[in-house]
């Protein structure tokens, strides 16, 4: 058993020591994007004054918001998001390179969205994810992430199990579970590293888990075989075909008229109740549904999301697509992907990966530290041996 532990030692000290530097880059980055989404959208909108002009006012009908949005901008939109509370501007994207924020009830153009806020993360998400290589070298940086990733996830179990006390006994347990005062440099390194260990190893495996699934086409893969389901085949970007409630096959419209979009969106409303957020994904002209993404949560939490498809004649639902429609492959992959980041909690969720990335930073600097003083003792031990005149050891 002992020889069996210093082989887990080793292995667990030479995995910190190639991956370290890397760890806490991602680990440091990790933390700066822990509210993110939070950030940017406080940035966006900490000036505008979505709020009704009077008591009695009503929001302006979506086709007369879109209709001035795209005569104002001379350009069309593509998606529309709408807000349940009422003094929420109303967020008008174009594409993914530019969104505008208008008022609800009077249309009136607030502003766009904070440029600085999304450069700075998005330089953040480049050391992230691709250790700030850009063009081809994005694919080699991302196979020293997803390495990365998967020896963090290594040195989590086999950190634990090098932290598993031989004694169990009070004295043990206090050196390794809780922090101490009045240690010496070295001792203080032992204790930091052995304490924020076991405090953040369960969000740790957790967050290196799911960035192995998001690394790696197998880690995906892998998912939906542990979930008893058959991965998307090629083509489908990783989702597997919604359910379909009406089946009715739609070649042209059977209707002369058509919904405005505001009742289809009051059709959508009434849709998921509780709703927080709607997105309505702009028809191109002569198309026969009109889609809607329904929020019941912050934003990143898909387990409360659905994608809703109207006629657009008729109002019927033509396909409704919530999170329990989904595989089993399907829900734990998106829960995945989320529980990446803690947004599938929510704030608290959020909040619990941000501390677990700090903890991994001092875990990295606390590691490489004793490896150091290892390193130096060793250098020492060499060099006196060294000096010492034969045959003085006996």
């Amino acid at each position: 058993m002992k020889s069996f532990r210093q082989v887990v030692f080793w292995a667990h000290l030479l995995t910190a020591v190639c991956v370290g530097l890397v760890i806490a880059i991602m680990a440091v980055t990790g933390v700066l994007l822990t509210y993110q989404r939070q950030i940017e959208r406080w940035a966006d909108t900490r000036d505008l004054d979505g709020a009704p002009p009077s008591a009695t006012a009503q929001r302006m009908d979506l086709e007369g918001l879109l209709q001035r949005v795209a005569t104002g901008l001379d350009q069309e939109p593509t998606s529309m998001t709408w807000y349940a509370e009422p003094t929420a501007p109303v967020a008008v994207a174009f594409g993914r390179a530019r969104m505008v924020f208008v008022n609800a009830y009077t249309g009136q153009f607030l502003g766009e969205h904070s440029v600085a806020e999304r450069e700075f993360f998005e330089r953040v998400i480049d050391w992230h994810r691709w250790l700030g290589r850009p063009g081809d070298g994005r694919i080699a940086g991302r196979a020293i992430t997803g390495a990365s990733n998967l020896a963090l996830l290594f040195m989590v179990f086999s950190g634990f199990f090098l932290w598993w006390p031989r004694k169990w006994n009070r004295a043990a347990l206090t050196k390794v579970v809780f922090f101490r005062r009045g240690l010496s440099p070295k001792a203080r390194d032992f204790n930091w590293h052995h304490v924020i260990g076991l405090w953040s190893a369960v969000p740790l495996a957790i967050i290196a888990t799911s960035g192995v699934m998001i690394s790696y086409s197998w880690g995906t893969d892998l998912v939906y075989r542990l979930a008893e389901a058959a991965a998307p085949s090629i083509g489908s970007e990783g989702r597997a075909p919604v359910r379909v409630l009406d089946a009715r096959t739609r070649e042209g419209s059977t209707s002369d008229t058509r919904m405005s979009l505001t009742a289809l969106g009051e059709v959508a409303a009434r849709q998921l109740g509780g709703w927080q957020s709607i997105t309505l994904h702009v028809p191109r002209e002569g198309a026969n549904e009109v889609a809607f993404t329904i929020d019941s949560g912050d934003g990143g939490q898909p387990q409360k999301q659905g994608r809703l498809s109207l006629d657009g004649g008729t109002g019927e639902i033509v396909r409704w697509d919530p999170f329990a429609a989904g595989t089993p492959g399907d829900r734990l992959r998106d829960l995945l992907r989320f529980t990446h980041t803690g947004e599938v909690l929510g704030p608290l969720g959020q909040t619990i990966a941000g501390l677990a990335s700090l903890g991994a930073t001092f875990l990295v600097w606390t590691g490489l530290s004793l490896a150091l003083r290892r390193f130096a003792a060793w250098r020492g031990r060499q060099t006196t041996s060294a000096r010492m005149p034969p045959g003085s050891e006996t």
